[in-house]
C-alpha cells in the first residue's frame, strides 16, 4: 500500500529536521574545556607515551563558596525610644486616632526594627488597637493604626520582624 498523500508531503520536513538535529556536533557540556592557566601540563608531540598510561583529566573549575543568607531582622524591644507613652501622644495628639477621653494600656512593646516600631494597645470599652509606625528618633510617624495593620506599606516595606508581628503573629502578639 502507498503512503498517504499527508505522509509524502511531510517527509522531506521530517528528514530535514532529523538531518538538523543530528548534525550539530558535540554538545557544550560535553566537550573538552579550553585550557587556562591553572590546567595540568599538556606533553609535547615530541614525548612518547607510556604503554598503558592513563590520561590526565584537567581539574574541572569549583564554584564560589555560596554564602549563607542574613539572617532575617527581628522585632526587639526599643531601647527607650520611642516609648509606649509617645505611641499613645502620638495617637491622641497629631493622628487622632484615640480621643483623650479612654483609658489606654500598652500591652505590647514598642517592638523594633530597622526604624519601624510594632505596638499593641489595649483600649478600654474597645478591641485592642495595633499600631505600626516608623522613625529613628523619638518622634515616630504613623504608618497604620487598628485591628488589621497588615496593610499594603507594611507587607511591601516593613523589615520582616515588623511584617511577621502585623501580618503572621495573632492580635496582640
Amino acid at each position: 500500500m502507498p503512503p498517504a498523500p499527508s505522509a509524502r508531503r511531510h517527509a522531506p520536513v521530517t528528514l530535514l529536521t532529523l538531518l538538523v538535529l543530528t548534525s550539530c556536533g558535540t554538545p557544550p557540556e560535553l566537550r573538552d574545556p579550553p585550557a587556562t592557566a591553572t590546567s595540568a601540563p599538556r606533553a609535547s608531540a615530541s614525548a612518547t607515551p607510556t604503554p598503558g598510561a592513563t590520561p590526565t583529566v584537567p581539574a574541572v573549575p569549583s564554584l564560589p563558596a555560596r554564602t549563607p543568607p542574613a539572617p532575617d531582622p527581628v522585632a526587639t524591644p526599643c531601647r527607650g525610644t520611642p516609648s509606649g507613652d509617645r505611641i499613645v501622644a502620638m495617637l491622641r495628639g497629631s493622628a487622632g486616632v484615640l480621643p483623650r477621653n479612654v483609658r489606654i494600656t500598652v500591652r505590647t512593646g514598642p517592638l523594633c526594627a530597622e526604624g519601624w516600631q510594632y505596638t499593641v494597645l489595649a483600649v478600654s470599652g474597645h478591641e485592642e488597637l495595633q499600631v505600626v509606625t516608623r522613625g529613628r528618633s523619638g518622634t515616630p510617624t504613623l504608618v497604620t493604626a487598628g485591628t488589621d495593620v497588615c496593610g499594603v506599606e507594611v507587607r511591601a516595606t516593613a523589615p520582616t520582624g515588623i511584617r511577621t508581628l502585623a501580618c503572621d503573629g495573632p492580635p496582640g502578639a
